[in-house]
């Protein structure tokens, strides 16, 4: 999937903002509609959370776009937890599993979550035939159910991720991702990584937990992630500072805007197309926007719906 909703198989129902509380907008199948994820502060940097369809602007390779819908509510998110286990995690790994404990309980309970653990291999945390928890103590088990020993195959196990993350019931998608960024064993590459994300449209968060004594640390890749996707990126001083990162990431997710937007420009199947939003408040004061930085459009179009399907 793309960050389009890109001729979805199903009927996606949105509530309008505030001015429109009573009406909704059904989004076609067959509408390519480009589904951003936008977190705004203010100059203080609290959420901006009074905003107005109006507030915003989007641009896509520097040309202005028409919002089709706009929408500001705690939605349920579907959410994979991407944690490391590698042998540089060992003494971590327990600061790791109390700080995804602290983030579910700051999540919607109607959020749907699921765990893969990496090393050199890649394996899901939760239990055989169970896809997804809401269960704070489940996913610290999943967590902690594996030793932390072995090299590091981040980019395959991101790359799991996104796949997996795709196959929750939920529209919006997000990924925390707990690794020192170095990868010395994935048979992917960031590339492969980076072109994946583009044509999701999953948020990555990314936190970094560093051992000095390791040589293969990459925070920049941990930057990447996040920059490419509209998440952050979060370097803690020390272990147990994930467990306040988890609670600011479960907060950012639950007091962002949707945007939507039916791309102006031609159609150029598998291409990188830039995006830009921008917000403004009162007096027109501009406002800190995150959101995704560009995607690529869908490569192909899909095969036609049998005759009589809804």
């Amino acid at each position: 999937m793309t960050p389009t909703a890109t001729r979805r198989s199903i009927l996606i129902v949105l509530t309008a903002g505030a001015a429109r509380a009573q009406e909704t907008f059904s989004i076609s199948v067959n509408v390519d509609l480009v589904v951003l994820q936008v977190t705004v502060r203010d100059p203080k940097g609290g959420f901006a959370t009074d905003l107005l369809e109006k507030n915003f602007e989007v641009f896509e390779d520097g040309v202005r776009q028409s919002v089709k819908f706009f929408q500001h509510e705690d939605v349920p998110v579907t959410v994979g937890l991407i944690i490391d286990h590698s042998g540089s995690m060992q003494w971590r790994i327990r600061d790791v599993a109390t700080a995804a404990r602290t983030f579910v309980r700051a999540s919607s309970p109607n959020d749907e979550m699921f765990v893969v653990n990496f090393n050199e291999n890649v394996t899901l945390g939760l239990p055989a035939g169970m896809l997804f928890s809401n269960q704070p103590e489940v996913l610290e088990r999943a967590i902690l159910s594996h030793r932390p020993t072995g090299q590091t195959s981040l980019y395959d196990a991101v790359l799991e991720g996104l796949r997996r993350v795709e196959t929750g019931s939920k529209d919006k998608k997000v990924l925390v991702v707990v690794s020192d960024g170095g990868d010395n064993k994935s048979s992917h590459t960031l590339p492969d990584v980076l072109k994946k994300a583009g044509q999701s449209s999953t948020v990555i968060y990314s936190i970094g937990v560093f051992d000095d004594r390791d040589a293969d640390t990459n925070p920049d890749v941990l930057k990447k992630f996040a920059k490419a996707t509209g998440g952050e990126a979060f370097f803690p001083a020390e272990p147990a500072g994930v467990i306040a990162i988890c609670e600011t990431i479960a907060r950012d997710i639950r007091n962002q805007y949707a945007l939507g937007y039916v791309s102006s420009n031609a159609v150029r199947p598998g291409s990188y197309r830039s995006v830009r939003v921008v917000a403004k408040g009162a007096g027109d004061k501009k406002l800190q926007v995150r959101s995704r930085t560009g995607y690529i459009s869908a490569s192909e179009a899909p095969a036609p719906k049998p005759e009589g399907s809804r």
